[in-house]
């Protein structure tokens, strides 16, 4: 399919009616402010401060963000940062993030695709970088077993999405086309009925008969099938080894130029709380649902956190050749104008902390800045 075709002025609202691959914000639902900003509490800082006091870490109280959720709750990140005070806030949309890293109020984030593409090509390349990986998977397609027994049964049925033109919208969108099935990207309607609906209330639009399955990330998935519904595909089967990018880290280009040390100490944090992840997967399961618990107010049960977090996959490798082929998809379904990404990776401070620890470099995919 080719790109929309619009005028320049149509192309600006869709770029920001529509957060394209805007995942990770799916799975904790939409807003456009932040949850909670505060300090961290200063007794695991020791020793002298780098060249900031003080970095602004930005994330989701989502299970997609465990990079984030462990390193802070374990004081993994403190620890690295040493005697500069790690101040962190959450946040319920990527948009609302990329304000934040715009404005100066966060310095680095952990944040979906589509907002780290629409947050580089709506400033021309001059708001962020991607730095780094943090996730991968978590996204699956649930569906009611009496109505769905097979894939091709979701033909004539009625499939959730979380939102226009996000992530996992787009790719169920992917899967429709290359099942040679039709649907309008725009309105959803076609062969297949994609219902745009906040994650929030899925579960109760499947419950009440309105939708047949759903198309969504973690935890909104584990929900479902707590509800009844069946698992029918997981998205990571569709992408090379079975990967592809969900949550990356972001970096101000400002701040990168002027506190390399900082984004270095950060970068290793975020290895060293992946390691903590892989290392001791049920205690890094529990300190994430504690932090979900003092962010959010309410922890996740056990037949919900237990498959959900088995199906995500911690990686510091930002993916980025995934990247490229998601936002691909996105202009094949007509949602967006082929996007030019050159330059949106610097991996040069991950790729300095890999080698440090002895492991091989990560790439780019030609997308990396000069």
């Amino acid at each position: 399919m080719s790109a929309i075709r619009t005028t320049a002025r149509r192309r600006r609202a869709t770029l920001a009616a529509l957060p394209l691959l805007a995942v990770v914000l799916t799975s904790c639902g939409y807003g456009s402010q932040a949850d909670k900003s505060e300090d961290r509490p200063d007794p695991a800082a020791a020793g002298k401060a780098l060249s900031a006091d003080t970095v602004r870490i930005g994330y989701f109280p989502n299970l997609t963000h465990a990079t984030a959720l462990v390193g802070v709750q374990e004081g993994i990140f403190q620890k690295e940062l040493g005697g500069t005070k790690l101040s962190t806030a959450t946040f319920n949309a990527g948009p609302s993030e990329i304000e934040a890293l715009n404005g100066r109020s966060i310095d680095i984030g952990f944040i979906g695709p589509s907002p780290a593409i629409n947050g580089y090509t709506q400033t021309d390349g001059n708001s962020l970088r991607i730095i780094g990986g943090a996730a991968s998977g978590g996204v699956k397609l649930v569906v009611n077993p009496k109505k769905i027994k097979t894939l091709d049964d979701v033909k004539g049925k009625r499939i959730a999405t979380p939102q226009l033109g996000n992530t996992q919208d787009v790719a169920f969108l992917n899967w429709i086309a290359e099942k040679g099935w039709k649907v309008d990207a725009q309105s959803g309607k076609g062969d297949v009925s994609v219902v745009r609906t906040d994650n929030k209330i899925t579960p109760d639009a499947y419950k009440s008969g309105s939708i047949d399955g759903a198309w969504v990330p973690e935890p909104t998935a584990s929900k479902l099938v707590a509800e009844g519904a069946k698992e029918i595909l997981d998205e990571s089967s569709l992408w090379p080894d079975k990967k592809f990018v969900i949550t990356n880290i972001i970096v101000s280009q400002t701040f990168l130029k002027e506190h390399p040390d900082v984004v270095e100490a950060v970068l290793r944090g975020s290895l060293k709380a992946n390691a903590y992840i892989h290392d001791n997967p049920d205690r890094a399961k529990e300190s994430a649902n504690k932090a979900l618990k003092t962010l959010s107010g309410k922890a996740l049960p056990p037949e919900v956190l237990d498959p959900a977090w088995k199906s995500i996959q911690f990686t510091d490798d930002p993916l980025a050749a995934t990247l490229q082929a998601e936002a691909d998809h996105a202009v094949q379904a007509g949602l967006l104008e082929k996007p030019n990404l050159d330059g949106i990776y610097d991996l040069k401070p991950l790729n300095k902390v890999l080698e440090d620890e002895g492991r091989p470099a990560v790439s780019d995919a030609g997308l990396g800045a000069k």
